[in-house]
């Protein structure tokens, strides 16, 4: 009873923390999510890069901007969504300060702002619960042309052993950033994706010495 109850009140903090991080402190995302990771947040994050293809891509929960300053870069023609219009504003500077300019909208997954069968991609990074969240995979299923495709990346594992990799994993696992990966796992998000009319590749690729989970979902034509 006593460990269910410290569960509990651990998880009520950690989404208390995590509402104030993406809101209020939305300046300080950076600067924790590269503490924490061993500022390796970066290269996870790219990794679903050549994954993508077409042209119009969205990313949902753009966070700070910096897949957005990528996608650009890469000459995708690339549209933001996020509900934090705190985050909004840091991508926004991040964006400009790389001389591009962004085209970022404050909304949610479940009502996406976008015509049928209009885009080529959607991409999200260590999205929230919300992306697994049945109305967001029909609104996906929706705005996607009949060639798109979804690009995912849920979770990482941190490799290595000195003292800091060991310190951060640590870290990791009491947050429930990085939870133990099982077929059951696999099994539900290939489920939940195949329900709204798509094919699932998931894939486990090594960048460094860590492990970072990419999820390919193609539109059945």
């Amino acid at each position: 009873m006593l460990d269910l109850s410290f569960h509990s009140i651990l998880n009520k903090l950690l989404k208390t923390f995590f509402h104030l991080l993406y809101h209020p402190f939305a300046w300080a995302y950076d600067y924790i999510a590269a503490f924490v990771s061993l500022n390796r947040w970066k290269f996870w994050r790219v990794a679903a890069l050549e994954y993508i293809h077409g042209s119009d891509i969205l990313e949902l929960g753009f966070g700070t901007g910096h897949l957005q300053v990528e996608l650009i870069k890469h000459n995708f023609h690339a549209i933001g969504l996020d509900e934090s219009w705190q985050m909004a504003e840091v991508a926004r500077k991040n964006i400009l300060n790389n001389h591009l300019q962004p085209l970022l909208m404050c909304g949610v997954a479940q009502f996406l702002p976008f015509s049928p069968k209009s885009l080529d991609g959607i991409i999200a990074t260590f999205p929230s619960e919300y992306m697994m969240d049945n109305r967001t995979l029909l609104e996906l299923e929706r705005v996607l042309k009949p060639t798109g495709q979804i690009v995912i990346i849920p979770m990482a594992w941190l490799g290595g052993h000195s003292l800091q990799d060991s310190a951060a994993r640590w870290l990791f696992k009491i947050t429930g950033q990085t939870p133990e990966l099982t077929i059951s796992f696999e099994n539900k998000i290939s489920r939940l994706l195949n329900q709204v009319g798509f094919e699932v590749q998931i894939i486990k690729k090594t960048i460094q010495s860590d492990i970072v989970m990419i999820i390919i979902a193609e539109k059945y034509k």
